[in-house]
C-alpha cells in the first residue's frame, strides 16, 4: 500500500511538472476548463453580492488600461496560455486593492483609484493581476492544496497511534504552512510583480510608477506582518525588486508609444 501511493504521487509530480512563463519550475494539475468555469461562478457571486460602480467614466478608463495591458501580455509572453475574453469589474470597496480569478476575470477596487496617482500607477496593479493569470497561479495554488491534504491523508495511513497521528497532522499543518504555502504565495506575488513590470512597459506605461505606486500603498497600510508569515513580500522587499528590473524595462518602454488611457 505504501510503495503505491508514493508511486502514484512521484508519477504525478513528474507528468504535471511545468515551467511559468519566467522559467520558474511549477506544478499545476487542475484542467484549465475546470479553473475557468470556477474563475466565471466566484466573478458572478462576488458581483451580485457586492457593489459594483457603474460610473461610464471610471469603467472606460479601467477598460482602457485593461485592453492596453492585454494586448501587451500577448506580444511579451506569447507561449502563455491566453484566456480567450477579459472581463474587469470596479467594486466600490474603499481599500486600495484588486485580484484576479481564473479565465480572465479581474476586480478592482475602488480605493485603488483614490491610491494611484496616475494612469502608469492603475497599470502597475492590473498589470500584476493580468501576470496572475498568465502565469496559472490560481491552478499552481489549488494544485498545491490538494497536495497537502493528501500528504495529511498519508499521514494518517501510515501513523500507528491516534495520538501521534494527530500531534504529526497538527506539527505538519504548521510547517506546511509556513514552509511552502507562504513561500509559494510570495514567489507568485514576486513573479506577477516582474511580469507586469514587463507587461506595462510594453503597453507604454512607465514603468518607475512601479516603484512609486508601491511606496504609496506603504504609506496608506502601516505596519506590516513578518515577511515569513505573510503570503506578501513586504513593501521594501518589494520595492527593492522593482527598482532593480526598472531600467530593461525602460528600454522597453522607449521603443513603444505611450499609452493613452487618463485617470
Amino acid at each position: 500500500m505504501r510503495t503505491l501511493a508514493f508511486t502514484v504521487l512521484i508519477v504525478t509530480f513528474l507528468t504535471g511538472c511545468q515551467e511559468s512563463p519566467t522559467g520558474r519550475n511549477r506544478l499545476a494539475l487542475v484542467p484549465d476548463a475546470v479553473l475557468a468555469d470556477m474563475g466565471q461562478d466566484s466573478f458572478e457571486k462576488m458581483k451580485q453580492q457586492n457593489p459594483v460602480i457603474k460610473r461610464p467614466d471610471v469603467n472606460r478608463l479601467v477598460q482602457c488600461i485593461t485592453e492596453a495591458l492585454v494586448s501587451a501580455a500577448q506580444a511579451e509572453y506569447p507561449e502563455a496560455p491566453m484566456p480567450q475574453s477579459w472581463e474587469v469589474a470596479v467594486f466600490d470597496n474603499p481599500t486600495p486593492n484588486a485580484f484576479a480569478l481564473p479565465g480572465g476575470k479581474i476586480g478592482v477596487h475602488s480605493g485603488l483609484l483614490q491610491l494611484a496617482e496616475n494612469q502608469s500607477q492603475m497599470a502597475t496593479v492590473i498589470g500584476h493581476e493580468i501576470a496572475h493569470v498568465l502565469a496559472d497561479h490560481g491552478n499552481e495554488r489549488l494544485t498545491q492544496q490538494l497536495g497537502l491534504q493528501a500528504g495529511m491523508l498519508l499521514v494518517g495511513l501510515f501513523t500507528e497511534s491516534e495520538i501521534a497521528e494527530d500531534q504529526i497532522q497538527q506539527a505538519l499543518g504548521i510547517g506546511a504552512q509556513l514552509g511552502i504555502t507562504l513561500p509559494f504565495s510570495r514567489a507568485h506575488e514576486e513573479e506577477a510583480d516582474l511580469m507586469g513590470l514587463d507587461i506595462m512597459a510594453r503597453a507604454g506605461f512607465e514603468p518607475e510608477q512601479s516603484v512609486r505606486l508601491w511606496q504609496n500603498m506603504a504609506k496608506a497600510s502601516g505596519a506590516q506582518p513578518l515577511e515569513f508569515l505573510s503570503t506578501h513580500p513586504n513593501h521594501d522587499t518589494r520595492i527593492a525588486s522593482l527598482k532593480s528590473q526598472v531600467a530593461a524595462a525602460r528600454s522597453v518602454f522607449e521603443t513603444v508609444p505611450p499609452a493613452s488611457c487618463q485617470i
